[in-house]
């Protein structure tokens, strides 16, 4: 664990733990802690040991309640650049891709850039008092971090422009309604819930898990028949490595596959 930091780092096996640590101020993302964050992405992508990563916040109160609102205030008014220049915003919502899996486990509220950053999560694990909110047209701004374009994506768009034009929240029970999140758990079993996630994926191929999510996301970007071309593609790519012949061997021989990311 990175002590002190407005990030924290915490590797167990295969998991890696990324801590937003600004309890004070909700875990809103300032530009250090953004660079944090960028930095320890980058640390986890190039981790051939590093299979799943989990994102949470410190405290019981919020996951992030986005962009630090104070820090960006005194950048615009001194003419330096803003959250929308790259110096506020984490890597994976904007220009980071990583292909391993990261699940969100939201302790709180994720507003604004914290809602941007569970959503650039592929699975999200939520407390039953967690909210989730878009509120920057409240200060006549933008959730310039994919806010607008990820949730369209990811619940019905009629509802997606509600929380886009108003700026409300919605509930825990409400975003799993909608298909924001996969659980929706006590306070105390929302790390646990995670963690228990994350093993899951763990048990599996690692190669052959990145190149499905991989694939998915390509394939939302292009049509259906593309996007079976990109599958047949990182199959052929998987088919030579030692793990594709370790997993139909351990079939075989009715064991449990031993997977080492090669």
């Amino acid at each position: 664990m990175s002590e002190g930091k407005k990030i924290t780092y915490e590797k167990r096996d295969r998991i890696v733990i990324i801590t937003i640590n600004r309890p004070e101020k909700l875990n809103a993302m300032d530009p250090e802690a953004n660079e944090q964050l960028t930095e320890a992405w980058i640390t986890f992508k190039n981790d051939p040991d590093a299979w799943v990563a989990i994102l949470t916040g410190t405290g019981e109160k919020a996951f992030s309640a986005g962009a630090d609102l104070a820090s960006a205030s005194q950048r615009f008014e001194a003419g330096g650049p803003g959250w929308h220049m790259g110096t506020m915003m984490d890597g994976i919502v904007k220009n980071l891709r990583i292909f391993k899996p990261i699940i969100a486990a939201i302790n709180g509220l994720a507003y604004g850039q914290g809602l941007e950053m569970a959503l650039a999560c592929d699975l999200r694990v939520a407390a039953e008092h967690a909210t989730f909110g878009l509120p920057e047209v409240r200060w006549s701004l933008i959730a310039a971090g994919g806010g607008p374009a990820r949730l369209t994506r990811a619940i019905p768009v009629a509802k997606a422009m509600e929380m886009i034009l108003t700026g409300d929240p919605i509930t825990a029970q409400e975003a799993l309604h909608y298909g924001l999140v996969n659980r929706v758990v006590p306070q105390a079993e929302v790390m646990p819930t995670a963690i228990k996630l994350a093993e899951r994926i763990c048990e599996n191929g690692p190669l052959g898990v990145w190149a499905s999510k991989e694939a998915a996301l390509r394939g939302l970007d292009t049509t259906l028949e593309d996007a079976m071309f990109i599958d047949d593609y990182m199959l052929s790519r998987l088919i030579a490595t030692e793990d594709a012949k370790e997993g139909p061997r351990a079939f075989l021989e009715k064991r449990k596959p031993q997977f080492k990311a090669r």
